[in-house]
Formats: C-alpha cells, sequence, structure tokens
C-alpha cells in the first residue's frame, strides 16, 4: 500500500459523501453493486489473466444465499456472511477442478459460462411446492421476494435501508478496494501478475501456479457473491434474471470499457455503463445491451486498453516535459532524429 492509494480512497471517499447532491441513494446504490461485481472480475482477469465468463454465477449465488438464509433465519447477519462464503467456496471449487486439471483459457470461459446457465435453467424451472430450503421457496422465474432486508448485526428492526444502505455499500466498496490493492501489493499479487504475464516461467521459479490462481478465483467469487448479497436487500427480490446470458456479458462489458489490469477501471466502467442503461430505460430499442454493444466496439476500436489507462497515459504525456529542441549543424530546422554526439571525438578532432 502506498501513500497515493490512500489518498485515492480518501478522495473516493469525499467524492461519495458528496454523491447523494447529484443523484438520489437509491440509483448510487445499484451503481456501486454493480461496480463492485466489476470489481471482483476486473481482480481475477486484469491480474490473474482468468477470463471468467460466469462471473454472473457467484453473483447470482450470493443474492440467492442471502434471500434463502433471511428467510429461514429472520436476521441479515448470518445471511450476508453465507452470501460471501458460498459462493467463495464455489468458486475455490470450480477453480481447483479447473486449474488442477489444466484446462485452457478457452474451455475456461466455456466451462464457467455453463456452470452460470445451469444455474439459470434451474430456478427457471424451480416453480413446484417441492422445490423448497426450509421456509424458503424458490419461486421459479418469480423468483424469491418478501425475505428479511439487511439489518444492525443484532437488531432484526433495525433496517439498513435508504441512505444508511448507501453509505454502507459505499463503505465496503472502498474497504474492498483496499484489500484488494493490499492484495496486489504483497508477494501474492506480484506472483498473481507474473503468472499473469508468463504462466510457465512462474511456474519454473518454483510457484504453484494452480493453488495460486485457485485463490485469486476464489477471492473474486467472494466480492461478488457480497455485490450479489448487497443488490438482494436493495431489490428486496431476486430472480433466475440474475444468471442469465446477458447478465454475464454486461459484467465482461463493464471491464472492457473500464480498463483490464486496473481496480478503478471496471468500477467505474460498471458504474458510467449502469448509469447509461438507468438513463435509458424507459426506451426499450435502445435499453441495455444495444447501448453497451455499441460503446464496447467504440472502445476497441478508439481505446484498445480501455478508458481509464487511455486517459492515466494521456495525463502522463502531457505532465513529461517537453524535450528542448535540437538545432541542425548548419542552423536549419532540428532534425527529427538527431544522432548522437561524441563530445571526446569532437575536442580530439578540435586540437588536430
Amino acid at each position: 500500500m502506498t501513500r497515493r492509494d490512500w489518498l485515492l480512497a480518501a478522495l473516493a471517499v469525499a467524492v461519495l459523501a458528496l454523491a447523494p447532491l447529484a443523484l438520489n441513494t437509491n440509483t448510487l446504490t445499484i451503481l456501486l453493486i454493480y461496480g463492485l461485481l466489476a470489481l471482483s472480475l476486473g481482480l481475477v482477469w486484469g491480474f490473474g489473466g482468468i477470463l471468467c465468463f460466469g462471473q454472473a454465477a457467484f453473483y447470482g449465488l450470493g443474492a440467492y444465499a442471502y434471500a434463502i438464509a433471511a428467510l429461514n433465519i429472520g436476521e441479515s447477519t448470518v445471511p450476508l456472511l453465507l452470501a460471501i462464503i458460498l459462493p467463495a467456496l464455489l468458486a475455490c471449487a470450480l477453480g481447483a477442478l479447473m486449474f488442477y486439471g489444466r484446462i485452457s483459457d478457452v474451455y475456461l470461459g466455456v466451462i464457467t459460462l455453463v456452470v452460470t446457465l445451469i444455474f439459470f435453467k434451474f430456478l427457471n424451472g424451480a416453480a413446484g411446492e417441492v422445490y423448497r430450503i426450509g421456509s424458503a421457496r424458490l419461486g421459479g422465474y418469480n423468483g424469491i421476494p418478501g425475505y428479511q432486508t439487511l439489518n444492525v448485526p443484532g437488531l432484526p428492526d433495525e433496517y439498513i435501508t435508504g441512505d444508511a444502505l448507501y453509505a454502507l455499500v459505499a463503505a465496503s466498496v472502498v474497504l474492498v478496494w483496499l484489500l484488494c490493492r493490499w492484495l496486489l501489493a504483497s508477494t501474492f499479487g506480484r506472483v498473481c501478475m507474473a503468472i499473469r504475464e508468463n504462466e510457465l516461467r512462474a511456474q519454473l521459479l518454483g510457484y504453484d501456479v494452480r493453488l495460486i490462481k485457485t485463490l485469486l478465483f476464489t477471492a473474486g467469487g467472494a466480492i461478488a457473491g457480497l455485490a450479489g448479497a448487497f443488490y438482494a436487500s436493495w431489490a428486496e427480490i431476486v430472480t433466475p434474471n440474475l444468471f442469465s446470458l446477458a447478465q454475464s456479458a454486461e459484467i465482461i462489458i463493464w471491464v472492457i470499457v473500464g480498463g483490464v489490469g486496473t481496480l478503478l477501471g471496471p468500477l467505474l466502467g460498471a458504474m458510467l455503463l449502469a448509469w447509461l442503461k438507468i438513463a435509458l430505460g424507459s426506451q426499450q430499442l435502445v435499453n441495455n445491451m444495444v447501448v453497451s454493444g455499441a460503446i464496447l466496439i467504440v472502445v476497441v476500436l478508439l481505446l484498445p486498453s480501455g478508458v481509464l489507462p487511455s486517459l492515466m497515459r494521456a495525463l502522463a504525456r502531457r505532465r513529461r516535459p517537453a524535450a528542448a529542441p535540437v538545432t541542425a549543424p548548419d542552423g536549419g530546422a532540428p532534425s527529427a532524429h538527431p544522432l548522437p554526439v561524441d563530445s571526446k571525438r569532437l575536442r580530439r578532432a578540435h586540437r588536430g
């Protein structure tokens, strides 16, 4: 962790504190939830080189785990923990099967996407009375409504909604970002980036590549599960659409537009595109995937590394001092590629 990281965190807190002056907290809360979800994939893909097409599986599982546990327990503390732990366990098991099985990157993306679609298909058909976990009915395509939303730990009647929920989600996003920065600054994070650059070389250096990728994949699943729990509390209903193909594709678009290889890029990209989707929500023709797909094409063609990395490079070029002009020997215009001058050889020639 550097001083710059703490300054960015302080700036983020200040911006989030002032944001309700521009947008209502209900909208800001869902934007931050989407940002947290994009951050989970940005960590796994951008710093581990693991392109997961099924990040929505952990997101949806976190939401469903929270809703089912809240209906059975009636208090949100344990359901919130389960919403983080269960997706992390699924990510750990799935990652171990893929990485220790030496599945190639193409098949890894297919497997994660298939797992997501299995959840989607199963929950859409789980509409009968037999599909019940304790007192919670899965509800099929109608989903699960009417569960306990987030409350103060130990006080089931003290609900965390509105401005309080926004403050909780905002604080969680900043905390998760700081934890990710700390993780990437550690030896573990540096090894993850080494694996991303050259997996074989990292393995030859003696690192257990399969274990490290599994642990990073697990961390991404836990963050996505937390985002799912926050979504369940915000929406007060969970449906199989959380596992849909559109949701899976949207997460990838957020990360690409924001910038792969950064943490802030996916977070900001998700918030920007989600806000645009909400602003165009009444226009069904241009809603959601049409706008997101168009923005993706423009960014890939004009800013291949993403919006945030391109912006940072542009700012760095503006800060860099311009080189002093080189005058040509004949007093004319400076050469575009001036040759290096050997001063010792010039002095010897002058003496001669």
